[in-house]
């Protein structure tokens, strides 16, 4: 299961859309460490002048890389994060994570490419 649902938001959904805000502490309370890479990358963007910052460290279990996986891989929690931090996320693989601030369009295009993918494979990498 990706997220863990309070019987209180659960109604909430049943009865109609969901607050943004509420969404979020949905999904910092159920994935702990993808919400901390992503809030921590944040913080960086914000106190940076990088047009992005990512992330470098693999997950120190399957657990974690699981958290990642998930909250990357979902749409409607990847535009909610999107959203709550006002800047754009890409995946790599298990840990390549980064977050590109507003008009950032150009290394958001480097990162995405062919070559960076290509680039950033390893043989450590192939089961993550």
């Amino acid at each position: 299961m990706s997220l863990t649902v309070s019987p209180e938001l659960l109604h909430k959904a049943e009865q109609g859309p969901v607050d943004n805000d509420d969404f979020i502490a949905c999904i910092r309370e159920s994935l702990p460490y993808a919400w901390s890479v992503v809030s921590g990358l944040a913080q960086r963007a914000a106190g940076g002048h990088a047009d992005f910052e990512a992330n470098e460290v693999p997950p120190p279990g399957e657990t974690e890389r699981g958290q990642l996986l998930r909250l990357l891989a979902s749409d409607a929690m990847r535009a909610a994060v999107e959203r709550h931090f006002g800047m754009r996320l890409a995946f790599q693989n298990c840990h390549r994570v980064a977050l590109f601030k507003p008009g950032a369009d150009a290394a958001h295009a480097e990162f995405t490419s062919p070559r960076a993918q290509l680039l950033n494979q390893s043989p450590e990498l192939v089961d993550c």
